[in-house]
Parts: C-alpha cells; structure tokens; sequence
C-alpha cells in the first residue's frame, strides 16, 4: 500500500514522467499530519501508560488494549512522520535500505492496527456468546495477539523485495518507489489488491461476522426473557453485565472508526489501481484529504477508550494536576531564589530603585 500514489510509484516512463513537487495541497497534507501527531502521540502514550498501570481493567482485556495503543503508536512514529517529511522532500534522500526498511514498517504498522481489532472483535465475541469460559480468555488472547503480530510481519515481508530507489537521470529525481518490480501491470494490482484484501477485507468481514453474532445473540436473549422462558434462572448465561457490555459498546465504537476512517481512502486506491489516470481527473487534495482523514483513527481510539473508562480520565486528570503543581513548584523555587540573591547582589552594587526591584521580580517569575 503506498501513501501517496504520485509520489511514491514511477508507474510512467521515464522519458515521459514530470517529477512531482511540493504543491499547496501537500503543505496541508503535512500541516495537518503534524497537527494529528502530536495529538497521536500524546493521547496514545498517555493511553498506554493508563492500562499498564490500571487496576481496574480485566486482566485479560489489558493485553489487547495495550497491543492497540502500541500499533497505534507505531502508525503514529512510522507513518506519519515519513509520510510528512516525504511529502517535503518530494524525493528520496534515504538510501536502498531506509527505502526498504521504512516502506515495510509502514506495512507492519497497518497491518499490525487492522489485525489487532480483529483480536479485540474475536475476544468480544468469545466473551458474550460463552461467558462462563472466561478463565481461558488470558491465554486465548495472548495466542491470537501473537498470531496477529506475526502475520503483520510476515505480510509486511514483501516490502522488502519491492521497494528501492530508483534515479530518473533525465530530471535529476531519486524516489523510493516499486517500478521495475512487476514485469507487467497487472502484476502489481494483484499485488496491491491483496494487501487490500488483508488490510481492509478481511479484517472487515471477520469484524462483521463478530459483531453481527453478538447482536443476534443479544436479540434471541432479549426475546428469551420477554417470553418468559427463564424469568427465575439469572445467571450470566442470561444477562450480560453491565461492565462487559460497556467494554462490548467501546470495541464497537472502536472498529466503526477504523471503517469510517479509512473506507474512502481504500475506495481511491482501488480507483487507482484499476485506471491510474484517475489522478488527473481528481483534484490533488482530495488524495491528500482522504490520507489525512485515514490517519484520523490513530487518535480516535484513545478518545474512545477514555469514554468508556473512568480510570482513563481519572489517569489524565491526575497527570494533568501533577504538571500544574510541578509548574507550581518550579515558580515558588525561583521566587525563594530570588528572595535570597536579593540582599547578597546589593551588597557590590549599586541599589536599584524600587520600580526596578519590582519588575526583577516579576521577570524572575515569569522565567
């Protein structure tokens, strides 16, 4: 999958190829993806924090919300960054290997946030359709998250074969790019439309299929209890508490925007790859937007998580607080300071006038 199809493929000719260039649409490309950083990078790092020192968190949950912050992390520090500075330099400057090396850990991360949500929807599903098997859940959980990690990279492997730099001598142009890998075109659709099966396809469907069981065994519950049928028998077998069902109400959330985000995205990728000339017909900024708004889920996830969680909310709180009287710390410190080098400086000079001593003060302070 590449990040950007007119920069990132040498998919014409180079006698007839025009190296691209750093256009307006792509300066807010880069704006808004170092504005979508810092908040990626904040609220993930504060959200995996969060679960490994949180209590309150089931011990089988805390592996796969750990594993989500951890692939959101690396989209975060991986994909947005070179997708940033990529855009800037419009060509490669990297090498053969940082080519390889990054376009394979851009894979693994993509990979590796699709798959996990496929862990988080399985476990779900396991959890509400046999709650009574709940002692199995950790090692379940740890099975499939290594399953899924493993797959990323495996998946991500080709990566490394594809991609090298590639020097348009015509025009002075170095790009890390996959032209020259195929030898012919349809080649290299099969190729991406596989990495759109497994990235988007597959983890929707089995999401889908997750989802839909738990809603129909919601449903056939509810029409259970309406009939009386077991109006006595109140087990969890029969009602689903309201803990697992706020944690079921969450990954839901959680997965509708991972499909909302990068759903048009996809779209134009395989408009691309099926009549590459689309980019002629699109404006420019519509790919940059629909990238951007991709990228959007790395930081909708931990909005989501501390919706849902009281302690999330209590963690950051409690940051915030420990900021605010550190900041308040630092500012008495300069004060007593202050207060001390006061009479010792008038001792060798000559004594300001008390208008001066008072914005001293005041700047020291501010400081």
């Amino acid at each position: 999958m590449a990040g950007n199809w007119s920069i990132l493929r040498l998919s014409l000719p180079p006698t007839n190829w025009e190296a691209p260039s750093f256009t307006r649409a792509a300066q807010f490309r880069v704006g808004a993806t170092f504005v979508l950083f810092l908040f990626a990078a904040c609220s993930n790092l504060a959200l995996l924090v969060s679960v490994w020192r949180g209590q309150r968190l089931a011990s089988h949950l805390r592996p796969l919300m750990l594993s989500l912050a951890s692939a959101d992390l690396m989209m975060t520090f991986v994909v947005m960054p070179l997708d940033a500075v990529w855009n800037m330099t419009v060509q490669w400057y990297g090498g053969d290997a940082l080519c390889k090396l990054l376009c394979f850990l851009k894979l693994f991360a993509m990979h590796a946030s699709a798959f996990i949500l496929v862990v988080i929807s399985l476990d779900r599903q396991h959890a509400i359709l046999h709650p009574l098997d709940a002692l199995s859940a950790h090692s379940r959980n740890r099975r499939m998250l290594l399953l899924a990690w493993t797959l990323s990279i495996l998946l991500a492997s080709p990566q490394l074969f594809i991609f090298r730099t590639i020097r348009v001598d015509s025009v002075d142009f170095t790009q890390c790019a996959s032209h020259g890998s195929f030898s012919r075109r349809w080649q290299e659709t099969v190729y991406n439309m596989f990495h759109f099966t497994t990235l988007y396809v597959v983890p929707l469907l089995v999401m889908s299929c997750c989802y839909s069981r738990i809603l129909l065994h919601i449903h056939q519950q509810h029409l259970r209890d309406k009939a009386g049928e077991s109006p006595l028998r109140r087990s969890g077998t029969d009602i689903i508490p309201k803990a697992r069902m706020k944690t079921l109400k969450m990954t839901v959330v959680i997965v509708l925007s991972f499909v909302v985000c990068w759903t048009p995205y996809y779209l134009l990728g395989i408009w691309y790859w099926f009549q590459p000339d689309m980019l002629r017909i699109t404006p420019e900024y519509v790919h940059h937007a629909l990238f951007v708004f991709g990228n959007l889920n790395t930081c909708c996830d931990p909005i989501i998580y501390g919706f849902y969680t009281p302690s999330f909310r209590a963690d950051l709180a409690a940051c915030c607080r420990w900021v605010r009287s550190d900041a308040d710390t630092s500012s008495q410190y300069i004060d007593r300071m202050s207060t001390r080098e006061g009479p010792h400086s008038r001792e060798h000079e000559p004594q300001p006038s008390t208008n001066n001593q008072t914005n001293n003060a005041v700047i020291l302070s501010a400081c």
